[in-house]
């Protein structure tokens, strides 16, 4: 286990919250749960029918587990009520609320949190970004001031020099398939705020490309650079620099010849690319090549933690996302 697990774990554990694991119908989940309770490190609410629960925690131990039947549960009816509510504008009647619901455990997990009777949710194991991301922005909603949802991973790279003692936040690596300058310098700003949160360090941001500082002409590159502008004009207090090549963002020799007096050149712990094929292939890269820990995607700019697995996520993977969502919660008052 990586220093940064450790930290973040003692870190969940000393204010616990309520983490939603609806995909009672992965075994994963029943693995990844079993490991929480018993370190203490979160209360856990799985959603699912006894048959479901019964077929994949064999052999497991739930006895510390909120095992909640959504067909069954006292609160369902409100919860139905809720998403009627929060869906009147669209039209939606209690009978499609009710179908809706029942039939997809991520929509029921997301009432629980918007209902306040729990504090973020974990899912994506078995379910697409799509899955997990449509009930949360139909039920929580983005948080005030954020202009977009946008994902990253966070990668914890053994016996590595650069970025944070190997730790990084690598955005958006799963969900903004192409992002123009504006979104971009949102990522940007939301990723460094991420990462003072989760590694409790200073962000110094490289908004990568292909170029740096003008080597290359093209449109991508100028797209980078007036994302580097904008978020430079927004968010003044930032250490954020670009157009950087990857080598010229983290490796301090490399960032001193190609961009000399940077702040951010050979120092970066948060690397921003250009559109989702770089940034999801890159973590990919890492992770496989590197034996780098990646605990993602982690959503960023919803009202309250959401967060979504990658469906090759192993129960530790999960146990990770489950205390870093804990440490999100807790930032939340």
């Amino acid at each position: 286990m990586s220093t940064f697990l450790e930290k973040t774990i003692e870190r969940a554990k000393k204010d616990k919250k309520t983490i939603v694991l609806p995909e009672s119908m992965d075994r994963r989940t029943f693995e990844a749960a079993e490991k929480v309770l018993k370190e203490d490190i979160a209360n856990i609410v799985i959603i699912g029918t006894p048959e479901e629960v019964e077929a994949n925690s064999k052999g497991l131990d739930m006895s510390k587990a909120t095992i909640i039947n959504p067909f069954t549960y006292e609160k369902t009816e409100e919860y139905l009520n809720l998403f009627v509510e929060l869906r009147k504008s669209k039209g939606v009647t209690y009978e499609e609320a009710k179908e809706t619901v029942l039939s997809d455990y991520m929509y029921y997990a997301c009432l629980m949190v918007k209902a306040g009777d729990a504090d973020g949710v974990v899912s994506g194991a078995c379910h697409s970004t799509a899955n997990t991301l449509r009930p949360s922005l139909q039920i929580i909603k983005t948080k005030p001031g954020v202009k977009l949802v946008s994902a990253f991973f966070l990668m914890v790279v053994p016996n590595c020099e650069y970025g944070a003692d190997g730790a990084f936040v690598f955005a958006d690596s799963g969900l903004e398939q192409n992002p123009d300058p504006e979104k971009l310098a949102a990522i940007a700003a939301c990723s460094a705020e991420s990462f003072e949160l989760l590694v409790q360090e200073e962000a110094r941001v490289a908004m990568l490309s292909h170029s740096t500082k003008g080597s290359a002409k093209h449109a991508d590159v100028d797209k980078v650079v007036e994302a580097t502008r904008i978020v430079k004009e927004q968010h003044p207090e930032l250490n954020v620099d670009g157009e950087l090549q990857l080598d010229a963002a983290i490796v301090p020799s490399v960032g001193e010849s190609k961009a000399p007096g940077s702040k951010v050149a050979g120092k970066a712990n948060v690397l921003v690319f250009p559109d989702l094929d770089a940034g999801n292939i890159g973590y990919k890269l890492v992770q496989r090549l590197a034996k780098a820990e990646a605990y993602g995607p982690i959503t960023q700019g919803i009202a309250m933690p959401i967060n979504d697995l990658s469906r090759g996520c192993s129960a530790d993977d999960i146990v990770g996302v489950i205390a870093i969502t804990c440490v999100q919660a807790q930032a939340q008052k």
